[in-house]
């Protein structure tokens, strides 16, 4: 079991060096308040346990050179984002890079156990190539809510079967290290947090479109969950009155009319009416659609897949608004799956946000695309993790 850190004091420094690689001595005590002496003690604790490592002098800053203090380089994390249809595991150091990564296409309607029975295999893999000999905390993202103090999925509609099952606890005594569990687009949202789009900021909006649609909510750095761990499940927002039955029991959500599921049935429609030959083309070949199917028709011109995108952003757009106007984020993230359908799909987004919101709330907000695209969450996760560990017991 990995040490923790005794104090506050420690777990500061830690997540210092987690976020911004190896620092000295004088460096580090410019970040922190703390007094030079304190500073020292607090560091030779922490090399005492063995989650940091001395690494070498650091540049002259006159006087006597200090050394520079990094984490343990031996230390790493797994990091396991399961979606509605793949699941992707990753290795990380403890600055959160990825060492090997994995992704494999997964049901999760089948199960806790056939799902992770996958992926402990996808672990024992990336072990077996020689990236870690055990992992020193495990973070895992499921596509539902979750009890967050428990790590239990409550009543997620996409997941039959997996209602109160104690995810936390079966995988922590299978990988023999701490795990921590949360919503996958919580996860998502401190990934693109930590190496990607939104690295420089406090207050955002992360929604995810894919199979579902989730929103993570992130204020002052940290993710907002919620009194319950339900905060952000806006695919069960009303878009349209009296609508769609939806998963959930209710009609009209926006995950019923706008997702990569919505989407698939769509386009399924429209070329079985003959309303795309394009989409009729794939469907013959394939048998089915998929989201995928779609951003390819609209790549290529086909007018139906284009109004199909234009309209389902507008919907997701005109939800958004409604959070933008309530909330008044400093940037929105769009990450999922379904953001290979691209510019065409933001700019629907965005013009709904910007007409329907007030102007001091779009006046200066960006509506980007994630940059991490399949390996946000697993980042994430990592992140999630670590958090745990680099804190006090």
């Amino acid at each position: 079991m990995t040490a923790r850190p005794e104090n506050a004091h420690q777990a500061r420094l830690l997540r210092l060096l987690r976020d911004n690689g190896a620092n000295s001595r004088a460096q580090l005590g410019d970040l922190v308040d703390l007094s030079r002496s304190k500073l020292a003690v607090e560091v030779d604790r922490l090399l005492e346990t063995g989650l940091v490592v001395a690494d070498g002098l650091a540049p002259s800053r006159g006087g006597r050179r200090s050394h520079n203090i990094r984490l343990n380089p031996g230390l790493r994390f797994l990091g396991v984002d399961i979606g509605a249809t793949s699941v992707d595991v990753a290795v990380t150091n403890a600055e959160l890079e990825i060492l090997g990564h994995l992704n494999q296409p997964m049901d999760v309607r089948e199960g806790p156990v056939a799902v992770f029975e996958q992926v402990l295999s996808m672990a024992a893999k990336l072990k077996a190539t020689g990236l870690a000999e055990g992992f020193d905390g495990a973070g895992i993202g499921v596509p539902g809510p979750v009890r967050f103090p428990e790590g239990v999925p409550v009543a997620p509609p996409i997941m039959p079967g997996w209602d109160g099952f104690p995810v936390r606890e079966a995988l922590s005594q299978e990988l023999g290290c701490p795990v921590m569990v949360d919503n996958d687009v919580n996860l998502m949202a401190m990934g693109e947090q930590h190496a990607g789009v939104a690295r420089s900021v406090g207050d955002f909006l992360c929604v995810k479109i894919g199979t579902g649609i989730g929103c993570g909510i992130v204020v002052g750095g940290g993710v907002h969950r919620g009194v319950t761990g339900s905060a952000g499940d806006i695919g069960h927002i009303q878009a349209v009155p009296d609508g769609r039955p939806c998963a959930c029991g209710n009609r009209g959500c926006l995950e019923a009319h706008f997702s990569g599921a919505a989407l698939a049935e769509d386009a399924e429609q429209a070329a079985r009416e003959g309303r795309s030959a394009y989409l009729a083309t794939r469907l013959e070949t394939a048998g089915s659609l998929t989201a995928a199917d779609v951003s390819a028709a609209a790549a290529a011109g086909d007018t139906v897949a284009l109004e199909l995108i234009r309209e389902g952003g507008k919907r997701l757009g005109q939800v958004v608004a409604g959070l933008v106007s309530f909330f008044n984020p400093g940037l929105v993230v769009i990450g999922g799956g379904v953001t290979g359908l691209g510019h065409t799909l933001l700019a629907s987004v965005r013009t709904q946000v910007y007409r329907q919101s007030l102007p001091l709330a779009t006046g200066n907000l960006p509506i980007v695309l994630g940059e991490l695209g399949p390996v946000a969450g697993a980042i994430g996760a990592a992140r999630l993790i670590s958090d745990h560990v680099f804190s006090p017991a």
